[in-house]
This record gives C-alpha cells, structure tokens and sequence, in this order.
C-alpha cells in the first residue's frame, strides 16, 4: 500500500513540474487605445468675404478647401476643419442657391449621405431641425462600418446652402471611432447652432 502511495505521490510531481514549462496563454480581449479628450473650448470663424460665420473647437484647425475631386471647388467658400488630434476632417462645401436649384441641392445631400453609404451602413436616420438663429437644417447619423457616421446640411432656402460630412483617416470602425465620433458630434452640434448668414 506504502509502495502504491509513494508511486501516486511520484506520479503527482512529476506532472507537475512537467506541466510548468508548457506555454498556456488565455485568450485577451480586444481593446482600444484610450483616448485623452480636449477641454471644449471654441473660437469664432468669421472671415470678410465668407456668407456665414460660426464657431468651432479651439483644437481644430480651418483650412480653405482649394480642391474638390482634382477640380477647383465652385466657389471660393470651400472649407476643411481638420481634427488633427483625432485624424478628422469635416469638409464643408458652400453653394449659392439661385446659382444652383434649391431642390438639386437637397437631392445631392441626401444622395451623398444615402447612395455613397447604404450597403456599409445598419441604419442612416435623417433628423431635421432648427437652430437658436433660425437656420434649418438636417443632421445625417450614421451607423455600421461606413466612412462617415455624421453629416449634415444647413440652409435658409433662399439664398444659402452649407453641406458638411465629419471624415476620418483611418479604416472605418464603428467599434473603435464611435466614442471619438461621439465627442465631435457634440463639437459639429455646437458649430451648427452658432452658424449665421451673412
């Protein structure tokens, strides 16, 4: 009995130390990098010559847009806010309405944020409104694996019309931009209810 205990016990150890050099890794669980948001703070844009001012985040920076698919824009009220923290741009495009048709206009917006985006996105919900200055609008949000989760257009459907879509320069991931897109959504918000025509 004696013999069979010590053979047990043997047995025991040397599993034992075997089983210490085996490599055994646990399955990790995907995470992204945490992100470290700015204080909201904003500044106003109000360039002479431009049809509308606003205001936008004082860690974002505008740069006039000088081209549009290798032509040169329409007009020279072609903008980008660039989100370089965050690898982010919204492009903002400025037509004049009597120039252009006020129901083209329209059609394009919803044709860009529809057509462009339907076989990546879950959902696309059109919301419309209205801001503290009186200028109407939709918001576009987006959501599923599409380029943009937000976009939008403003108008006062007389004289002007302002499109802009939030960009990011990275593979579209719902998973991994959703809180950055949360943040700027705030920002692209707070822009839109300061914007004025001029």
């Amino acid at each position: 009995m004696k013999t069979i205990s010590y053979f047990f016990l043997a047995t025991i150890f040397f599993i034992s130390i075997l089983s210490c050099n085996t490599n055994y890794t646990v399955d990790k669980k995907r995470g992204y990098y945490k992100i470290d948001f700015p204080e909201k703070q904003y500044r106003l844009f109000d360039q002479p010559g431009y049809p509308y001012s606003f205001e936008y985040p004082v860690y974002a920076n505008i740069i006039k847009d000088s081209t549009f698919f290798d032509k040169k824009p329409e007009n020279d009220w072609w903008i980008n806010i660039d989100f370089p923290q965050f690898n982010g741009r919204v492009f903002v495009s400025y037509k004049e309405i009597g120039k252009n048709k006020f129901d083209s206009l329209i059609n394009d917006a919803f044709t860009m944020s529809y057509k462009q985006h339907v076989q990546k996105a879950s959902s696309i919900e059109p919301r419309p409104f209205r801001t503290p200055n009186n200028v109407d609008g939709i918001y576009f949000t987006l959501e599923g694996e599409t380029a943009t989760a937000n976009q939008f257009f403003l108008t006062d459907s007389v004289k002007h019309f302002l499109r802009g879509a939030l960009y990011f320069d990275a593979t579209p991931n719902e998973d991994s931009l959703s809180i950055v897109n949360d943040f700027l959504k705030k920002d692209l918000q707070y822009m839109i209810n300061t914007l004025k025509w001029k």
